[in-house]
């Protein structure tokens, strides 16, 4: 590291990739370099309005400012190529989720990052939730007993890119429940088998709804329901429910509320954000809280808190609930 302060460079100009210059700029340990993007007028609007340069050309920014980290924001369906590209230049990265689509394609960049011995993390900013790292730590430190199940859901409506939905049939599996695969396996420990059942009678061909069944190895089950059939706007659009033997974690709306039970004791212990901790109750402060821990992990050596094989893993989940949803079985993952 050349200085205290990180040299970070954003590759996107959509809507998520504003977050990441409004992070890496208003940082006392980092420094915006340089915002990449495909269109020129656009760039230059987006690095105006967060104090940096533009550039159009990946490999003219690495030369010119020698980020320290790069940062990738592109459509859902276009992360492979930039990605891979980036890994061949060497360089540190942080990406979106999806990591890709693909199975093979996750796999490649997975070893291109390892041959490389590259920092490679991915950006599972659900985890950073202060309702979520509570309910884990109740789960670790043993408070609801023997997990028994699990449950996710979320739903709201599809996202747009450039007017349109995107092409892959399961794009709300693998792009928006991702972080669901994610956060089951984070709580609860690994997810051994899944079954399926989808719908399409919204857009036919396309895949908007889903409701797995999970094994996790430790013997307990779980459920996961996503759709791009409902709405944002609707109360109690993300739940996550870890039920032991001795209480339960309920997480509503992500960063909402914590209700922590305990078996047979109707009253219940709640975290909620109180009146001056905006922080705690803003969904983008997660990604702030991640960041936190991704810079200290580069400063230091060490490997991402969250590393893309999480990316990795959570696209071989995806692939084994098609399967067992075309397959009308249950699938080993």
């Amino acid at each position: 590291m050349k200085s205290t302060r990180v040299r970070v460079a954003v590759v996107g100009t959509g809507v998520w990739g504003a977050q990441h210059a409004r992070v890496f700029s208003t940082r006392a340990d980092a420094v915006l370099v340089a915002v990449v993007g495909r269109d020129e007028s656009r760039t230059v609007a987006r690095a105006e309005a967060y104090g940096t340069r533009a550039y159009t050309d990946v490999g003219a920014m690495i030369e010119a400012e020698q980020p320290d980290l790069v940062t990738l924001c592109l459509p859902n369906e276009a992360h492979f190529e930039p990605t891979l590209d980036l890994l061949r230049r060497g360089v540190p990265l942080l990406v979106e989720k999806p990591l890709v689509f693909d199975s093979g394609e996750a796999a490649v960049l997975i070893r291109e990052a390892a041959q490389r011995d590259l920092f490679f993390a991915i950006n599972f900013n659900h985890r950073y939730a202060e309702a979520v790292q509570r309910a884990k730590k109740a789960i670790d430190d043993g408070r609801l007993g023997e997990i028994v199940f699990a449950t996710w859901r979320f739903g709201g409506e599809a996202p747009q890119v450039d007017d349109s939905r995107g092409t892959h049939p399961h794009a709300n599996l693998i792009e928006t429940q991702c972080h669901g695969l994610d956060m089951l396996e984070h709580l609860v420990g690994p997810i051994e088998s899944v079954t399926a059942q989808m719908t399409d009678k919204v857009h036919p061909g396309t895949y908007t709804t889903l409701a797995v069944a999970l094994q996790f190895g430790s013997g307990a089950v779980g459920t996961m329901l996503g759709s791009y059939d409902s709405s944002y706007a609707y109360p109690g659009t993300q739940h996550i429910e870890v039920n032991g033997t001795l209480g339960r974690a309920l997480v509503e709306d992500t960063v909402a509320r914590l209700t922590i039970s305990r078996a047979g004791d109707e009253v219940h212990e709640v975290w909620q954000a109180g009146y001056f901790n905006d922080t705690g109750r803003d969904f983008h402060a997660t990604f702030d809280r991640h960041v936190d821990a991704i810079l200290e992990a580069l400063r230091s050596g060490a490997e991402p808190p969250v590393h893309a094989r999480a990316g990795q893993r959570a696209v071989d989940l995806a692939a084994a609930i098609i399967r067992a949803f075309e397959s009308g079985g249950r699938v080993a993952t």
